[in-house]
C-alpha cells in the first residue's frame, strides 16, 4: 500500500476486514485512495480513523461503503459479440466433453450474467440440468439476484426475443421466469479468501478484478486455474488481460477466453 494511505489506514483495513471479510490491501493503492478520499468528502469525515469508527457504529453506512468499494455493475449479454462466441464456440466444445456442465459466475453482482448464460444454455442444450453457481461478496446484490426483478433500463442489452420468452412484467419492472431463475444457485463468497468450487467447466469473472493489485490478480487467476477441470475455460472482461497466462497454465484462445489445457 502506498505511503499516502498509511496514516490510519491499517486500523481502517483491520476493522473493515473484521466486519466484512474484505481485505482493502488487495486493492490498488492509488485508485483506492481516490475512492476513499471521495467518500470522506461526501460524508464530511476528517480522516480514516473517523471513517473506521463510522463503519463500526453505523450498519447502513457499512453497507454503503461496501457498495461504494465493490463495483456492482452487471448487464445482460455485456459485450454481445463475446456471448455469441460463448454460444457458438465455447459451450459447444465443452458440451462435447460433458453433457451436463458446471458453470460458475464469480462476482456475479445482481445476476444478469448468470441468467444470460442460462438463457444461452436453454438454446444450445435444453433440459440437461446444468449446474449454475453464482457468487458475490455483497449480500445486497445477491438478494436482488435471487429476487430476479429488473428495471426497464437494466434490460437494455437484452435481445427482445429473450425478454419475451423469459421475463414477465411485474409492478416496477420485469421478473425472470421462475423456470430459469430456479436453475441458478446464489451464494455469498469471497473469491480471494474462501475455498473455491472444484471441477468447473466454465468460470466467468468479468470486470471484477480491475481494482485489485497485481499480486491479488495473480493469486486469483491461479485459484481459478485450479478450480477448472482440464479443458475448462475462464471468461474474463475485455480489459482484463492475464499477462502471466502461460506461466499459470492457461492458453489464450481469443480475447477474454482462456483455456486450461487438457491433461496429456
Amino acid at each position: 500500500m502506498e505511503p499516502a494511505l498509511s496514516l490510519g489506514f491499517d486500523q481502517l483495513s483491520a476493522r473493515f476486514r473484521r466486519l466484512t471479510g474484505i481485505d482493502l490491501n488487495q486493492y490498488k493503492g492509488r485508485q483506492l485512495e481516490r475512492r476513499l478520499q471521495s467518500l470522506l468528502r461526501r460524508h464530511n469525515l476528517a480522516d480514516y480513523t473517523a471513517l473506521s469508527l463510522r463503519l463500526e457504529r453505523d450498519p447502513a453506512f457499512l453497507q454503503e461503503f461496501k457498495d461504494f468499494l465493490t463495483i456492482n455493475v452487471s448487464e445482460f449479454f455485456r459485450n454481445p459479440e463475446k456471448f455469441r462466441e460463448l454460444q457458438e464456440r465455447v459451450l459447444p466444445e465443452l458440451l462435447k466433453a460433458r453433457p451436463r456442465l458446471r458453470i460458475w459466475s464469480a462476482g456475479c453482482s445482481i445476476g444478469a450474467e448468470i441468467y444470460s448464460v442460462a438463457m444461452i444454455l436453454d438454446e444450445v442444450s435444453p433440459g440437461r440440468g446444468h449446474v449454475l453457481l453464482a457468487t458475490d461478496i455483497d449480500r445486497a446484490s445477491l438478494d436482488k439476484a435471487r429476487l430476479a426483478v429488473y428495471q426497464e433500463q437494466e434490460l437494455k442489452t437484452l435481445p427482445p426475443h429473450l425478454r419475451d420468452r423469459w421475463f414477465r412484467p411485474v409492478n416496477g419492472g420485469w421478473q425472470v421466469d421462475r423456470r430459469l431463475a430456479e436453475r441458478v444457485e446464489f451464494k455469498n463468497h469471497n473469491m480471494l479468501e474462501d475455498p473455491m468450487p472444484a471441477d468447473m467447466d466454465l468460470i466467468l469473472c468479468r470486470n471484477v478484478v480491475i481494482y485489485f493489485t497485481d499480486e491479488a490478480k495473480d493469486r486469483l487467476y491461479r485459484r481459478f486455474f485450479n478450480s477448472l477441470r482440464p479443458g475448462g475455460y475462464l471468461f474474463t472482461g475485455g480489459t482484463e488481460t492475464i499477462f502471466q497466462a502461460r506461466e499459470i497454465g492457461f492458453r489464450l484462445i481469443s480475447p477474454c477466453f482462456y483455456r486450461r489445457e487438457p491433461a496429456g
